[in-house]
Parts: structure tokens; C-alpha cells; sequence
């Protein structure tokens, strides 16, 4: 990935420039900005390339100038690529706020870095709230850094080529945007919602909020960019769904079970978040009322200590729902796979989306 890295460096440099003619105020834009694009593991711009492999049907290593593809298709899928991981970087910067989260990636979250900054800087006013109203213009900012970074990647394809690229992120923005409000919607709607309801739902923010924004918007991007035919596309769509199915699974088991010394966030945050996730939404429909009930009443107490994080912990597991999303993954995973059997694609791209999907699902991370 250090193509995509060098193409996200350069962007950000020159938005840099363009910051400090402003204001040198502006300095903190640059830097967080940086802090949080220069770590993450790249899944979306590899899923990208790997759909744009699975169709040109180049080498497999990670060299799109080699075996004479044209310099114009290879700039294109890199910076394509590159574009995806910073509207990456903005969406985690709108969901650190929404969740009211402290950290991401082992450090501070970029709302409680401007807070911390307020602070530091004896600045007068509402601390929280400087720091809330920096961090959305700061989304907004990497919002539309990736917006120019993806049409310097549209304008080396052709016209047509590069319209049907365009639909395809504009409906995985309008996906993920989706996903995200009815993310926050079911934290707070749920009591009014049909019992039999709430996993079928759970399973749609699943769906739109993270499995085809993750996984199948990037393969379908990557494969337009090499102009993929509508088999390849339905083969890449039928393996990516599923397993960003299984990707959020286990993010979701990560949230409640993961280690913070590996995960770069607190124990048990997404209890504290109240995350209606299917994991809960499975939990509560085999729980007996008194434990379902201190479930509800636990659930998104941001104030949460370690020995209610532990019995929460214990209350799913005796549920038998951290073994059903399990077994949920389990299903997904084979799913794609045998899926991405049947696709028309690369040999060398199957192999190497075999292996992304195991390493997507075994992460600790």
C-alpha cells in the first residue's frame, strides 16, 4: 500500500499549503488530519485494488505498472484507491462524535484532541463544544479532499468509464450515510420498536452502514475503474456483501470482547455507546426478562466500570448469542467464498481475496 500512502501524503500536502496561506490557526487541520490517515490497515484501498486486479488481470503483487498497463490506468486505480481511505478517515472523524468516543487508534479521538488544545491553549468558551464544532469541519474538510483525490483519479479514465466509477461512490456515500443514522436512530428508538423487529433491523445497519461501504462498494469501484463486465460485478457484489457482513460482525465483537491494548479503544466501549448491535438484539431474544431488563438499563451508561463491563461480558456469552454471531460469521465467510469460486475473475485476484477475507475476519482489531 505505500502508493496509496504516497498518494495520500501528496494530496494532503498540497491541502496543506492551501491551509497555511489561510491562517497558521489552521495548523491543527493538517496535523490531525495526518496523524489519523497515516495509521488503519488500508482494507478499503486493498479491496479496491484487488476488485481493479480481479478484472485487468495484472501480476499479483501490489504493482499496477507492471506488465505494461498503461501509467493512466495505474495512477487511476492507485489514486481511486487513496481517495477511498481518506472519505474513510472523515467518516471515522463524524462517528468518533456521534459515539461520543475518546479514543481511535490508540490515541486520542480528533474531537478530544481540539478539546485538549481549547485547554491547553486557555481558550475561553464551552472546551467540549470547540472541540465538537472542530472535529465536524475537520470531516467536513476530509470529506472533500476525498471528493477532489477521487476526480483526479476520474479524469485518467475516459468519460463514460468514469460516470459509472462516480455512481457507484456517490450510492456508497449515500449508503453509508444511511447506515449511520439508523445506527443512532436505534440507540435511541428501540423501545418503541416490535420486539420481532429488532434483529431484522440491527442487521440492516449492518448492512448500510458498514458491509458494502467496507467490502463490496470498493471491489465494485476498483473493478469499474478496469471496466468490468456485469458478471464480474455480480461475482464481486455476491462475495463482498457477505463477508462485510462478517467484517462488522466481528468489528461488533471487537467492541464488546476486544482488547484495548490491541484495539486502541477502552473495554466494552460499545456498551457504554449503547450500540443496538446483533449481537444485543440476539441476546435479548433468548434472555429471561430479569437479565434482558438489566441488559436495556446498562446498555449505553457512558459510566460504565470495569466489573459492569465483565457482567454484561458474561450475560451475552451465557446467552448463547456471542456463539450464534459466531457461528453467523462462520456462514458469511463460506458464503463469499464460494462465491468468489464461481466469479469469472483473475485466478491470482481469487487467491488473493481468499486470504483478504480470512485476515478480515481474524483480525484482533
Amino acid at each position: 500500500m505505500d502508493l496509496v500512502s504516497a498518494r495520500i501524503e501528496r494530496a494532503l500536502d498540497e491541502q496543506r499549503e492551501r491551509l497555511l496561506a489561510i491562517s497558521p490557526d489552521l495548523a491543527p487541520f493538517d496535523e490531525y488530519a495526518r496523524d489519523l490517515l497515516s495509521g488503519g490497515k488500508r482494507f478499503r484501498a486493498l479491496f479496491c485494488y484487488w476488485g481493479w486486479q480481479s478484472v485487468a488481470g495484472r501480476s499479483g503483487s501490489f504493482d499496477p505498472l507492471a506488465e505494461g498497463s498503461r501509467q493512466t490506468t495505474a495512477e487511476a486505480i492507485v489514486t481511486v484507491a487513496a481517495a477511498l481511505e481518506v472519505f474513510h478517515a472523515a467518516a471515522l472523524v463524524h462517528d468518533d462524535i456521534m459515539d461520543r468516543s475518546d479514543t481511535r487508534r490508540g490515541r486520542p479521538a480528533v474531537h478530544r484532541r481540539f478539546e485538549a488544545l481549547h485547554r491547553d491553549s486557555g481558550f475561553t468558551g464551552d472546551r467540549a463544544q470547540y472541540g465538537t464544532n472542530s472535529a465536524l469541519l475537520l470531516g467536513d474538510l476530509l470529506l472533500s479532499l476525498s471528493d477532489a483525490v477521487f476526480d483526479e483519479g476520474l479524469a485518467l479514465l475516459d468519460p463514460a468509464r468514469a460516470r459509472i466509477v462516480r455512481q457507484e461512490f456517490h450510492a456508497m456515500r449515500l449508503d453509508v450515510t444511511a447506515g449511520q443514522y439508523l445506527d443512532v436512530h436505534e440507540e435511541t428508538a428501540w423501545p418503541a420498536i416490535d420486539e420481532s423487529e429488532h434483529l431484522l433491523r440491527a442487521q440492516r445497519v449492518i448492512v448500510f452502514k458498514s458491509a458494502k461501504y467496507s467490502v463490496e462498494a470498493p471491489l465494485v469501484i476498483g473493478a469499474l475503474v478496469a471496466g468490468a463486465s456485469e458478471s464480474q460485478l455480480e461475482g464481486l457484489r455476491s462475495f463482498g456483501l457477505p463477508l462485510g457482513v462478517a467484517y462488522q460482525l466481528r468489528d461488533d465483537m471487537l467492541g464488546v470482547f476486544g482488547d484495548p491494548e490491541v484495539t486502541g479503544k477502552p473495554a466494552g466501549d460499545d456498551l457504554r455507546e449503547g450500540k443496538r448491535t446483533v449481537l444485543i438484539a440476539s441476546a435479548r431474544k433468548t434472555l429471561p426478562p430479569g437479565p434482558r431488563q438489566l441488559l436495556d438499563e446498562l446498555l449505553g451508561d457512558p459510566d460504565l466500570d470495569e466489573g459492569q463491563v465483565q457482567m454484561l461480558r458474561a450475560t451475552l456469552t451465557d446467552s448463547g448469542a456471542v456463539a450464534a454471531v459466531e457461528r453467523s460469521i462462520d456462514r458469511h465467510v463460506q458464503r463469499a467464498k464460494a462465491a468468489l469460486d464461481a466469479a469469472p475473475l483473475t485466478p491470482s485476484a481469487r487467491e488473493q481475496l481468499a486470504s483478504l477475507a480470512d485476515t478480515v475476519i481474524r483480525r484482533v482489531a
